[in-house]
């Protein structure tokens, strides 16, 4: 492993002529080579501007040939002869090193900005600014430059940027970033410009599908309790029915699989037990299971018998009574009772 590393931080080997790969395709290639957990072990070895590099360059090397292989990757020649089938540039494969080396939220992030065409050299080097820096950037600028960048920051980092711009301010980016659709070449160019100290050279860029209000609740459910109830408020005098809309995709039902034993004690004692079986009767098996563990033997063989009894229900009844447990959570978070998962750096 060490050897591959090595490989992958020297400079592209003398033997490769002019119209072969460069030097980061010919560690893409390398990588590719490489079992995921091997180049997965790579990846964490390196920084994110070479993480994000060699990521670019795996989509580069689709059409690589055994001779170029070889050439390029003399010291692994056997390998290379052995392995000529694996399916370069395979768009999986490439997902299943990065998750391996990532994680799944992170590798998401990593393969919105790097697969062609959807990269922008400003939002690329954007993301590895801290909050501060970014905020600092972007908080004279339109709010939609704003949304723009928030939007493809990864859900945390933006929400720590989110809290340092105005109060005013926050609603109407939340807004902007919800109702965004895709970004234009345009509004890509103009970004480049803002950035103009922190980044290279604008260039053409494709449309690029990013927003919504699925994004704008990964935001607001990395703020700290208080401030996205607060933004919530303001945007709901704005457009009542998007503020709803990123309400019910800040936190769903299923999520109260990831609330620690303690916490969702906490609260299924503040649940009255006709509300839990409804809402209980829709949820996935991991979750009912997880909370009927969080009870007593007796309350919990009372709440399956109860739900057996019952029998079938409606789709609207059970997802209004999930509903009322989630704006139960929400409450008991506000309140400091109990945490839920991202939110911000508050703790009980």
């Amino acid at each position: 492993m060490a050897e591959a590393q090595a490989v992958l931080e020297a400079p592209a080997p003398a033997a490769v002529e002019p119209t072969g790969p460069s030097g980061s395709e010919a560690a893409a290639i390398l990588l590719m080579l490489l079992g995921d957990e091997e180049a997965a072990d790579v990846l964490k070895r390196l920084d994110p501007t070479e993480v994000q590099h060699l990521g670019a360059a795996m989509f580069n090397v689709a059409d690589v040939t055994e001779d170029q292989v070889e050439r390029v990757l003399d010291l692994f020649m056997t390998r290379a002869k052995a392995r000529t089938t694996i399916g370069f540039g395979s768009a999986p494969r490439i997902r299943s090193v990065m998750e391996q080396a990532l994680g799944q939220d992170r590798a998401e992030s990593m393969l919105a900005r790097i697969t062609p065409p959807t990269d922008s050299r400003a939002l690329d080097a954007m993301r590895w600014m801290d909050a501060p820096t970014i905020a600092a950037l972007i908080e004279n600028e339109h709010p939609q430059i704003a949304a723009l960048v928030l939007a493809h920051l990864e859900p945390p980092a933006a929400a720590d940027v989110l809290q340092l711009l105005a109060p005013d301010l926050q609603a109407d980016v939340i807004y902007r970033v919800a109702t965004l659709e895709s970004v234009t070449a345009e509004a890509l160019e103009e970004l480049e410009h803002v950035l103009v100290r922190e980044v290279t050279r604008s260039s053409s860029r494709p449309a690029t599908a990013r927003g919504g209000a699925a994004e704008a609740a990964k935001i607001m459910n990395n703020t700290r309790a208080g401030t996205d109830q607060r933004i919530i408020r303001t945007l709901a005098k704005v457009d009542k029915k998007l503020a709803a809309a990123i309400e019910d995709e800040m936190f769903v039902f299923d999520n109260l699989n990831e609330l620690d034993d303690k916490n969702l004690g906490t609260l299924l004692r503040n649940i009255e037990n006709d509300v839990l079986v409804v809402a209980l009767k829709g949820a996935e098996e991991k979750v009912r299971e997880k909370m009927l563990g969080c009870m007593s033997s007796r309350a919990a063989d009372s709440i399956r018998d109860e739900m057996e009894e019952r029998g079938p229900m409606r789709l609207a009844e059970v997802l209004e009574a999930q509903k009322e447990v989630i704006a139960i959570a929400r409450r008991l978070s506000d309140a400091g009772t109990i945490m839920l998962k991202g939110r911000g750096d508050d703790y009980v």
